[in-house]
């Protein structure tokens, strides 16, 4: 399933995931993937229990406004779960920004359920703090410095070293020059030299 929807994301072209090896992800990039997948749970409660959630929030009626929400989570789910975490993550950020624009909106004092969207509110605060220090911690790992130009001066340009390649030439060399020695044009080099009772007995 999550090479599934990793795989998504990916352009036409790029090689698909199709099995992993033991995880070599560092905590910034286990922390996106939990957060993509908390986005995507998310976005699968706003599409499916929209109704449940503005009624507990003292908000009916914005039920669309709820349900577009859980289009958007499942969006940032699956860029996150990427390997473009890093955009996943830091539009998680600016969908927490309106998220929390959107439950303000809520906390009128005519509201009878406005503690719900106090507790809200908290939760969505705590949740944009860790998306903050996720997106930050993937950018740091998977970014280069600017201004440092990658060094190549440690390859070689031969995938078995060295040596291997010395080996592979003279293995080369030696077959080509046997070829030349024993080939069709030293037995005419051979018969050219020769006397002609000597070429009729070749030919024959």
């Amino acid at each position: 399933m999550a090479y599934y929807i990793s795989n998504i994301a990916r352009s036409k072209g790029d090689p698909k995931v199709l099995h992993s090896g033991p995880s070599s992800l560092g905590a910034a990039d286990r922390m996106a993937k939990a957060l993509g997948w908390f986005s995507i749970g998310l976005g699968l409660t706003e599409l499916i229990a929209a109704e449940r959630i503005t009624r507990a929030l003292g908000m009916e009626g914005k039920e669309a406004l709820v349900r577009a929400y859980g289009v958007r989570e499942l969006g940032h789910g699956i860029v996150s779960l990427s390997p473009d975490k890093d955009l996943g993550l830091w539009s998680r950020v600016a969908g927490d920004g309106l998220d929390i624009a959107t439950l303000m909106t809520a906390m009128r004092h005519d509201n009878p359920k406005r503690d719900n969207v106090g507790i809200a509110l908290a939760a969505v605060l705590g949740v944009t703090l860790l998306d903050i220090i996720g997106a930050q911690g993937v950018t740091a790992r998977h970014s280069r410095p600017r201004g440092r130009p990658r060094s190549y001066r440690d390859r070689t340009g031969f995938p078995q070293g060295v040596q291997a390649a010395r080996g592979a030439a003279k293995d080369f060399s030696g077959a080509s020059g046997h070829a030349g020695r024993t080939g069709p044009r030293s037995g005419v080099r051979s018969c050219r030299s020769g006397s002609p009772a000597t070429l009729m007995e070749q030919l024959g």
